[in-house]
């Protein structure tokens, strides 16, 4: 009665949220951000890479191994600046499913818990040796077979103490995220995911392009040899210098195109015409600089409409299709993380 008669409901101060039902206005505390549910479940679907990928980077590596053991021994040998080495279509494929099938042999590492040393030293690079040696005598299984020197069992085994310690091991640790969704990945930035993963660090992404730039070249060559020279074995051809040219170039245009496409929203064609220029300003730049220490391994003062023999329209519509097909590798490499 008397305390109605004080105040009444209408009187009283709205509370809001944020503020005591006493009425005292007290500092507003921060509300936490939540976690992203998205993030959260992008974390826990992450799993090992899938076979095809797994399968396509082998050939990659193999091929990468190819070009560098050859253009090493050619090096040593005549001195070329140029550093050409060499693969084929057909090692790739060799690559890709001896690659697999060392990986079931790294596998059975666990069968030597306790003994990693055996399994290290001895067992993996004995099955590795073996399996090169293999390899290398297929097409002279009907002939005389190959003697392998000791300097090539030497590298043999280095080889395999690499491929122990640091490919199948930093291999294994990468995860893969089959469906990332849009809104997490358009930070321009690439993929992030709460938890102990990240995503690929530059220098791991610039590794790729150039690994990718070597398999590109000796598709790309293998080809014309089969057109214009009729050869079968679709062996192609490279140079070290492509590795840092691929390599930096395709790491500056998955930039371009990160900005271009997810803060700016530039569409595949507003992108491609900028993409073609820098492509093609940083293949003359490197083989301006190439060509003053005699280390130019290209020349295409004999295809039309070149300029200086050091970049030729005739391969416009190869520079587009990469062009567009480094987007599909960008998003894909968005896609993987590592603890």
């Amino acid at each position: 009665g008397a305390q109605s008669d004080l105040f009444s409901w209408g009187d009283c101060p709205p509370v809001h949220s944020g503020e005591p039902a006493s009425g005292l206005k007290t500092a507003r505390m921060p509300l936490l951000p939540e976690p992203s549910r998205q993030s959260a479940d992008a974390a826990q679907t992450l799993r090992e890479l899938p076979r095809w990928m797994r399968l396509y980077f082998y050939g990659m590596h193999g091929v990468t191994l190819d070009v560098l053991l050859s253009s090493v021994h050619r090096l040593l040998n005549s001195r070329d600046p140029k550093l050409v080495g060499f693969s084929s279509v057909y090692l790739c494929v060799v690559h890709s499913l001896t690659h697999f099938a060392l990986e079931k042999i790294y596998s059975q590492k666990r069968c030597f818990r306790g003994r990693p040393v055996v399994f290290h030293l001895v067992f993996y690079p004995s099955v590795y040796i073996g399996l090169q040696i293999l390899i290398g005598n297929i097409h002279t299984l009907t002939e005389q077979v190959k003697v392998v020197s000791g300097t090539q069992l030497a590298v043999h085994y280095m080889l395999a103490l690499y491929f122990a310690q640091v490919f199948h091991r930093g291999l294994s640790r990468l995860q893969y995220h089959p469906s990332c969704p849009e809104p997490i990945r358009g930070s321009g930035s690439g993929t992030h995911v709460q938890g102990p993963f990240h995503s690929l660090p530059g220098f791991v992404r610039f590794l790729f392009f150039g690994m990718h730039g070597f398999l590109d070249e000796v598709l790309f060559t293998s080809v014309f040899n089969l057109v214009e020279k009729s050869d079968r074995t679709l062996s192609g051809h490279t140079s070290l210098w492509s590795f840092l040219m691929y390599g930096s170039c395709s790491f500056v245009v998955e930039k371009l195109y990160l900005h271009l496409h997810f803060s700016r929203g530039w569409g595949t064609w507003r992108r491609l015409p900028l993409y073609i220029c820098f492509i093609y300003t940083w293949e003359f730049s490197w083989g301006l600089v190439l060509r003053q220490f005699d280390a130019c391994s290209w020349d295409y003062s004999h295809y039309p409409h070149n300029f200086m023999g050091l970049i030729t329209l005739l391969y416009l519509p190869g520079w587009v299709c990469l062009s567009l097909y480094q987007d599909v590798l960008s998003n894909v490499l968005d896609l993987y993380f590592i603890p």
